[in-house]
Parts: structure tokens; C-alpha cells; sequence
């Protein structure tokens, strides 16, 4: 993976793509607000936004600006494409339907996990993931999950470029700590999340892995810590997840 000084990266691509991230991470800017965010001037990010807004990947209006939806079209054509979405789609939703709360499909890239399918039951909550949002691998279950399955050294790398940041008080931020829990994950064969990237929020995951042992993602049932305890938590939810994980990696290898 090239860094930031790699000489070959193209800076303009680089800051088109990042203006493009400030305007989603801040939901819609002016050319005020968004000039403010780069050392470039005024007049080079008018251009930018002009070029995006005349192929449709920027909305003007008025004088502000948001993401534009032709940036769905790549989204979806790449989810798409992801043959573990379309074996794994229907088993999520009917696990969902099933258990009444959130389902959800992670795969990894980049070494950020990036969520492919998401199916609500009648009880599901709402939290702030969406369909294509990255998430960092070590502090949730389906991330725990696909982590347990890669070398240590692939491990080790995306540690060494994302870090492990913190976002609860139950998250684990120790290299040493979350190897040991990546182990029980793998004895176990299921990973939990106790509210270690959402405080109230907890998680149950299962691995999806190939015939020849390689992982392909995770899915999950999420869930209000209210409902997710004890006995229901720790062995009916995983049971389900099993059943539908089974399902799904017979799809991937015999389809």
C-alpha cells in the first residue's frame, strides 16, 4: 500500500476524493467552509467543485454543496460485484425476520470493514452504520470475526495503519489483548461486541470462510443490551448465526 509520500500517488485524484469525504463527513459545505479545510485557494476548489458538480458527483444548491447520487451508481455496482453479497443477501434478511433485530454483512477492504448488507426485523434499533460505511475492524464482532482468520502479519499491518483507537470504554486498544481475543474467537468460533464500539449496543458474529479456508466476511445479529443477555446471547443467537453462516458458505463454494 502506497503512503503519503509515495511519489507515484496523484495529488489532484487525492484531494478531489477528499473533498468529496469532507462534504459527506460534514453532510453539505459552502466553497467558504470547504476552502477553510484545504490549503488550497478559494478559486482551486470552485474548479473542483464545478468539475464534480458538471459529471454529477456533487449537488449545488444554492450555495452549498452535497454529494451527489452518481456516486451510488460506483456504490452499488460494487456491491454488486462482491460474490459473497449475492450469496449472502438472502440468508441476512431472512436472519433478521427471524430474530427480530438488526442483521448485518461486513466484509473486509483496506483492512476497514465495510458493512454489504444490513436487514431490520421488527424490534431492530437504529444505530449510526449504513450500507458502505468503513468501520474499524477491532472494536466490533464482525470485524473481530474476519480478523481471527487472516495471518498474523495481515493483522499486524492493519493495526500498524489504522491503530486501535478507542470509542468506548469496552473497546480493546491493546496489540497484545486483541490477539488473545482473537484467539478465543477462533477456539469459539464466534465473535461478541459488549458494547465496545456503541455504548448500549451489543453484537454476536459468525466468519464466512471459502472451502479453502479463506474468509470472505462476517454477519451479525445486533442488538440493545436490554434483550442481548445471558442465555439468548451467548448460545440462540450464535445457534441462528451458525445455521444462516452454513447456509452461506455452501452458496459461495458449490454456486
Amino acid at each position: 500500500m502506497a503512503d503519503e509520500t509515495d511519489p507515484t500517488m496523484v495529488k489532484t485524484a487525492r484531494t478531489t476524493f477528499r473533498i468529496l469525504e469532507t462534504i459527506k463527513a460534514k453532510d453539505e459545505v459552502t466553497l467558504t467552509e470547504l476552502t477553510n479545510e484545504f490549503t488550497l485557494s478559494k478559486s482551486s476548489i470552485h474548479n473542483y467543485l464545478k468539475t464534480l458538480e458538471h459529471d454529477g458527483y456533487v449537488v449545488r444548491e444554492g450555495n452549498t454543496y452535497r454529494v451527489g447520487l452518481r456516486l451510488l451508481d460506483l456504490g452499488g455496482y460494487a456491491r454488486y460485484k462482491e460474490p459473497i453479497y449475492q450469496s449472502a443477501k438472502e440468508e441476512v434478511t431472512k436472519l433478521a425476520e427471524e430474530t427480530g433485530e438488526m442483521t448485518n454483512l461486513l466484509v473486509e477492504e483496506h483492512g476497514r470493514g465495510i458493512y454489504l448488507h444490513r436487514a431490520n426485523g421488527e424490534q431492530a434499533v437504529t444505530s449510526d452504520s449504513y450500507i458502505g460505511h468503513r468501520v474499524y475492524l477491532h472494536n466490533t464482532a464482525l470485524g473481530q470475526a474476519i480478523l481471527a482468520h487472516l495471518p498474523n502479519e495481515r493483522v499486524d499491518e492493519i493495526i500498524d495503519r489504522h491503530g486501535l483507537p478507542k470509542t468506548t470504554e469496552n473497546t480493546i486498544t491493546d496489540r497484545d489483548e486483541l490477539f488473545d481475543q482473537l484467539e478465543r474467537v477462533r477456539e469459539e468460533g464466534v465473535a461478541f461486541d459488549d458494547e465496545a464500539r456503541l455504548v448500549g449496543l451489543r453484537c454476536v458474529a459468525k466468519p464466512i470462510v471459502n472451502k479453502e479456508g479463506e474468509i470472505e466476511g462476517a454477519i451479525s445479529i445486533s442488538g440493545p443490551t436490554s434483550r442481548f443477555q445471558d442465555e439468548h446471547y451467548q448460545t440462540v443467537l450464535p445457534k441462528k448465526l451458525e445455521s444462516a453462516a452454513n447456509v452461506i458458505e455452501l452458496n459461495i463454494n458449490y454456486t
